[in-house]
């Protein structure tokens, strides 16, 4: 498998520890055998967003490019990095979701993995529901096709 596939509900304990699906671990994998993934707030809803590592930093390796003194390559920057993380998974695959991104997606004892391909994301469940609801109503609306035009 080369995408993060599926919607995967899980467990989140008192420690704040979730296991990653092991789909999504497999494509997390590191060279000596451990699982490493980039977290951070979604900009668009109420979720986390999960990367590869290697994918995170394809995505903000154009700041470079910026003055790095002008205001948007702040703004970027911290778009981008202050509430982000890299983790590493424990032996039994699971990771410690921070505090301050449980409380952005509103995490409490459950969790929903959804696939994106490229990256996944981490919902409360009841709020997964809904954006899926909402997700297959707007594609069967707009009729939409993998080549963006209207079938």
């Amino acid at each position: 498998m080369t995408h993060f596939m599926g919607t995967h509900q899980n467990r989140l304990d008192a420690k704040g520890r979730v296991s990653i699906p092991a789909t999504f671990r497999n494509l997390l994998k590191t060279a000596d055998g451990g699982v490493a993934l980039v977290l951070c707030p979604s900009y668009d809803h109420r979720c986390i967003e999960g990367w590869r590592p290697a994918a995170f930093a394809a995505l903000s390796s154009p700041l470079e490019k910026l003055d790095m003194f002008s205001e948007g390559y702040k703004n970027l920057a911290i778009s981008l990095f202050a509430r982000s993380c890299e983790l590493e998974s424990d032996k039994e695959g699971r990771i410690v979701v921070p505090d301050h991104l449980k409380k952005y997606a509103d995490l409490t004892d459950g969790v929903t993995f959804l696939g994106l391909g490229r990256t996944f994301e981490i919902w409360e469940p009841a709020a997964a529901e809904r954006y899926l609801a909402e997700v297959d109503a707007r594609a069967k609306a707009h009729r939409l096709t993998l080549s963006g035009s209207v079938a």
